[in-house]
């Protein structure tokens, strides 16, 4: 069955850009963003706002280009940049200094940035990242790889823009089914009436080509399956410093797209980490295993409500 709707407020951004927002809980609580990834909306937390949202300020846009939030013109409207500064102009919108931030997927890759910018502004204590590579390992692992590469060819198909008729004549599905040759790892994992309301936001033609322009303003380059496995000198990762924030990060081990190689040396790139494996989980990790998530969840934000 559907989990209950969480209702949703308009909020507008210092940028103009509007977000549909999800804002449980306290208002005086220690507040947590929740950062949904591709190509689902803030229903990602269903149970983790559920769970938490009596003790923490539980806030969960649908993030620029999803569902009935701004979906502005252009490629360039959906660099990562502009992406980690909606998180911060949302915390202004709603009066919150600070907060932990928690993403998944795209969202985690968004919560690796605003984790970085918070280490350098003081907002952000804590991160919290589930199934979603550091920028720096991942910018390795899909040159030395062969298991990341390949689940990553996906991204090259979003980026052709001869694929756009696909999204003009099907809905994101059509691009989806291309990209990942017909098998989507939500089959048979999800409620049916949450997956059906899914496949209805996926008939946004808007919102479908939004979502995919955030793999296509993404700096990052996926190689052919035929290029050499080796990084060449003008593709070296970014150079980031460690991040020393607290910093959950939860593992699904049978995510197809993203392997537990991922894993490898983030502890010296994320020195104040947290691990926690998930086992016999796939890649949607929070509504997929929804208790191992918020116990994990309990254990790290601790007795701060």
């Amino acid at each position: 069955m559907l989990q209950p709707v969480l209702p949703q407020k308009r909020v507008t951004l210092a940028n103009g850009i509007e977000l549909d927002v999800v804002d449980e809980g306290p208002r005086a609580a220690p507040a947590l963003i929740f950062l949904h990834g591709f190509p689902e909306s803030h229903r990602t937390w269903r149970h983790q706002i559920a769970h938490l949202s009596g003790r923490f300020r539980c806030i969960a846009p649908d993030q620029r280009g999803y569902r009935g939030s701004s979906k502005p013109a252009g490629v360039d409207a959906y660099t990562p940049d502009k992406l980690i500064g909606d998180v911060f102009l949302l915390a202004d919108a709603l009066g919150i200094d600070e907060f932990t931030v928690i993403g998944h997927d795209w969202g985690g890759a968004i919560a690796w940035g605003v984790a970085y910018t918070g280490q350098m502004n003081g907002r952000v204590p804590r991160a919290v990242i589930a199934n979603a590579p550091h920028p720096v390992g991942f910018s390795r692992l899909v040159w030395l790889n062969r298991h990341q590469r390949q689940s990553s060819q996906y991204m090259r198909v979003f980026r052709d823009t001869a694929n756009d008729q696909l999204i003009r004549d099907f809905g994101l599905v059509g691009m989806l089914a291309k990209g990942f040759e017909g098998r989507l790892e939500t089959e048979d994992k999800m409620e049916p009436a949450e997956r059906a309301q899914l496949l209805k936001d996926w008939e946004d033609r808007d919102a479908a080509l939004a979502m995919i322009n955030w793999y296509r303003a993404s700096p990052l380059y996926v190689p052919e399956m035929d290029e050499p496995y080796e990084i060449p000198a003008d593709r070296a990762p970014p150079a980031l410093p460690p991040l020393t924030l607290p910093t959950l990060v939860i593992w699904a081990l049978e995510d197809v797209a993203l392997p537990p190689e991922n894993l490898d040396g983030l502890e010296e790139l994320v020195p104040n980490m947290t691990l926690v494996r998930v086992p016999d989980c796939g890649h949607f990790v929070p509504w997929e295993a929804p208790e191992a998530v918020n116990a994990a969840l309990d254990a790290f934000l601790g007795n701060d409500a």
